[in-house]
């Protein structure tokens, strides 16, 4: 038999007592909370009560009593918090010691995104130390963003040190020190005009370049990727982002010149794997 003493601040106990009870089906609304469980039988958390019940329980099935005092117990409860709250101090002194770069994903849902997380964690990728991966998606879809961020924390990467998620603009790009754009033109059941795809996406890396402006680091780096309008839309973040040196701002092509490359490999009849000194010229 062991005993495990769970401390709560004062400020979490309400929250962490509610979720407790609604987890295990119990009504308690009173400091202590204690519970007996079968650990190695594997049955479910016995509700026992407060203090005066875990005596009784004791007394009635183990014979045991306690000539403890009042004082006493108010000393170690004291004691106690006190100790809760040097260990929270502490904690707070080395995380304030960590300073992550600050990575944000726009359009997070993607297929893209999904792809790229795995890549971003790891050693090689950014100079500095840990990361901190802000997910920014505006569609809506929170759950599914938060699904993303519980499958991200799943990969134990090493270079990861927290995943946050963001569904509106009001916080985006804050302490920016890279973003990267993955916005595209989502294809529609009905083909989208052209001007009005331009329109879309322009107002979107509009309004970006202005937060950017505003909310990020002014050593940010941003990356633009995607399928379509790559360089109107890095150009419309660099002209809404006046305090951002351009040299910042860089398109990445790549996507577009890889489908490029696997259409000439397939009018050619060869491996597109085994193409090299192929030079492209096009607007993006």
């Amino acid at each position: 038999c062991s005993i495990h003493k769970i401390c709560k601040h004062p400020e979490d106990w309400e929250q962490w007592l509610q979720d407790t009870c609604e987890k295990n089906g119990w009504k308690h609304k009173r400091s202590p909370i204690i519970w007996r469980e079968l650990v190695d039988r594997g049955g479910k958390g016995l509700f026992l009560g407060s203090f005066s019940d875990f005596m009784e329980h004791a007394q009635g099935y183990y014979g045991i009593s306690s000539d403890m005092m009042t004082d006493l117990m108010m000393k170690i409860a004291t004691e106690n918090l006190q100790t809760k709250k040097d260990i929270m101090e502490e904690e707070a002194y080395y995380k304030s010691l960590i300073q992550p770069l600050h990575v944000w994903i726009t359009s997070a849902l993607s297929p893209a995104c999904y792809h790229l997380i795995p890549l971003l964690g790891h050693r090689g990728v950014f100079m500095e130390g840990s990361i901190s991966l802000h997910l920014l998606d505006t569609s809506g879809r929170e759950e599914e963003l938060c699904s993303l961020k519980m499958e991200t924390v799943d990969l134990a990467l090493p270079l990861l040190h927290e995943v946050n998620v963001h569904t509106d603009l009001t916080q985006a790009f804050l302490h920016a020190d890279v973003v990267i754009v993955l916005d595209d033109v989502q294809p529609e059941e009905e083909p989208v005009p052209r001007e009005s795809a331009i329109k879309e996406i322009s107002e979107r890396c509009r309004c970006y370049g202005q937060l950017i402006d505003a909310h990020s680091r002014k050593g940010v780096r941003v990356i633009v990727a995607g399928d379509s309008f790559v360089n109107l839309k890095c150009y419309t973040l660099q002209q809404n982002s006046p305090s951002v040196s351009k040299h910042q701002f860089v398109a990445v092509a790549a996507q577009l010149e890889n489908e490029a490359r696997s259409e000439l490999a397939k009018k050619l009849n060869v491996n597109s794997a085994g193409g090299a000194d192929v030079e492209f010229l096009c607007y993006i």
